[in-house]
């Protein structure tokens, strides 16, 4: 498996492998980048398109973001509170193939307002479900503000964010991609869970 991240990291030109528990809490959660063999999974779904702008909270290095952008041609937005983290993102922004279409934004994920292009959202466990709601407000603001479909996609979601997520009234389940044959152990969490905000009258997101 690390022969294979390297191998990512090594093409895109970037350096995202490590975890990072220096800044974490009870509220943020340590960085650890999402495996790319999930991230191929996500990209092959074809939930992520070209003209697509996907906003991923908890970016840390920013492997979602080159990674996508270079795989669906989509344009990305990271948002990391950590600076030290925040400045490696940065960093590899400098050396990045395709790095004009992301960008990093360093701000506290409940205040950052969340883009009007934004229509895609990608969440693997960056912090807590107190900070869930908030951000879910924030989520639904610019949905209010400007109407559109938005998928959001949690990666290895904790039963706390699903039953929270399921409770609230402007997300529909969508999907569920599962990972589970890409690790040891059959873990039920190698997942990713799909929610639409936005579908409309109670129909189905129009996708393509």
């Amino acid at each position: 498996m690390g022969m294979d991240e390297d191998k990512w990291d090594r093409l895109l030109r970037i350096r995202t492998a490590g975890r990072d528990d220096s800044q974490a809490d009870q509220y943020r959660y340590p960085y650890e980048p999402t495996p790319y063999s999930v991230l191929e999974r996500l990209a092959n779904s074809g939930y992520i398109r070209k003209g697509n702008t996907l906003l991923d909270y908890g970016c840390g290095k920013g492997r979602v973001d080159f990674f996508l952008s270079w795989q669906t041609g989509c344009r990305t937005i990271g948002v990391e509170y950590d600076e030290r983290i925040f400045d490696r993102a940065r960093d590899n922004a400098r050396t990045a193939v395709r790095a004009g279409r992301t960008v990093f934004e360093m701000a506290d994920a409940e205040h950052f307002p969340v883009p009007e292009q934004v229509d895609r959202i990608y969440f693997f466990n960056p912090f807590s479900q107190e900070i869930l709601r908030k951000v879910m407000s924030r989520i639904q603001e610019s949905w209010y503000g400007v109407p559109r479909e938005i998928l959001l996609f949690f990666y290895y979601p904790s039963d706390e964010y699903i039953s929270y997520l399921m409770t609230v009234e402007e997300l529909s389940f969508l999907d569920e991609i599962d990972c589970r044959d890409l690790f040891p152990g059959g873990d039920m969490r190698e997942r990713i869970m799909v929610f639409a905000c936005g579908a409309g009258d109670g129909g189905e997101p129009d996708l393509f």
